[in-house]
């Protein structure tokens, strides 16, 4: 998806809301996400569609030598300004899946959570992914029909049933489970609520 494309209201900053169900949630995600790192003997990453750079942060903080990208110039510039905030080295800059050079950007680790639900072509996107993760990918999605009862619930995007701005792609666990496999061992399966997280091994 270009960066015009891409819809503004996406940019919900969800790890520093101050929702006390949101910030439950996400420290469901966080643990979960801690959780596979911790299965993973690496110490260098890559993460596609970093937006403002809290997992990419965690990652460091954890020791691992960390490289983020994103879309939008704004978001990059919010992740450059809380890696220094944190005290933490971490490389930042402006790029999207489709146009990665894997040769060069290439990792041990990739982290790839909350954006497949947004690309153009989430195929040829997970394609990407298997050239870049070398060998390991953490990756997410939001969980449906979960996601879109919870933003209903919440009384949000009503007219689009509960379907959040700029999500192009849903899938149940399953779905998502099938479409990471066509190019990667799944090796871990987390559900924490409403997101599907999986640790992959490239095949």
């Amino acid at each position: 998806m270009s960066p015009a494309a891409q819809p503004a209201g996406n940019y919900y900053d969800k790890y520093r809301t101050a929702n006390p169900i949101a910030r439950r949630l996400m420290r469901g995600f966080l643990d979960a996400f801690d959780a596979l790192v911790e299965q993973v003997p690496v110490s260098n990453a890559l993460e596609i569609g970093c937006g403002e750079g809290e997992l990419s942060i965690r990652l460091a903080q954890r020791g691992f030598h960390v490289r983020g990208c994103d879309i939008s110039a704004d978001i990059v510039e919010e992740a450059r300004h809380r890696a220094r905030a944190a005290q933490v080295d971490a490389a930042f800059w402006r790029q999207s899946i489709e146009s990665i050079d894997v040769g060069a950007e290439a990792a041990p680790l990739v982290v790839c959570c909350e954006v497949l639900e947004h690309v153009d072509d989430p195929v040829r996107a997970v394609d990407v992914l298997a050239d870049l993760a070398r060998p390991y990918l953490i990756a997410s999605v939001p969980r449906e029909p979960v996601w879109r009862m919870l933003n209903m619930a919440r009384g949000k995007y009503l007219g689009a049933l509960g379907n959040t701005p700029g999500h192009v792609n849903h899938w149940g666990r399953n779905a998502f489970l099938q479409l990471m496999a066509r190019r990667f061992d799944v090796l871990q399966v987390r559900s924490p609520l409403p997101w599907t997280m999986v640790l992959c091994r490239h095949r």
